[in-house]
């Protein structure tokens, strides 16, 4: 498993064109090797699905609307099993 770092810059998922739960899916995957994530959505169901996904993982969130589109940003400021001090 590769560490994540605090200070990496977020990865991009655009997952515009795809119906839920796919995006769900893609940010969850994403999330298991980055720290933080902005996914670009265009289904109105992501509006709640995403933001609970990042409730349910203790992660922080922001949604931001864009022109024909959202961006959401998501952060895991919880360290992860290489990270936490013994």
């Amino acid at each position: 498993m590769t560490a994540r770092r605090a200070d990496a810059a977020p990865v991009c998922i655009d997952t515009r064109g795809l119906k839920c739960p796919w995006p769900v899916l893609r940010a969850a995957r994403a999330m298991r090797e980055a720290h933080a994530l902005m996914l670009l959505a265009d289904d109105p169901v992501a509006l709640t699905d995403v933001p609970a996904l990042a409730q349910a993982r203790g992660w922080s969130s922001r949604t931001e609307k864009l022109k024909d589109h959202f961006a959401f940003h998501l952060t895991d400021d919880q360290p992860n099993e290489m990270e936490r001090p013994r």
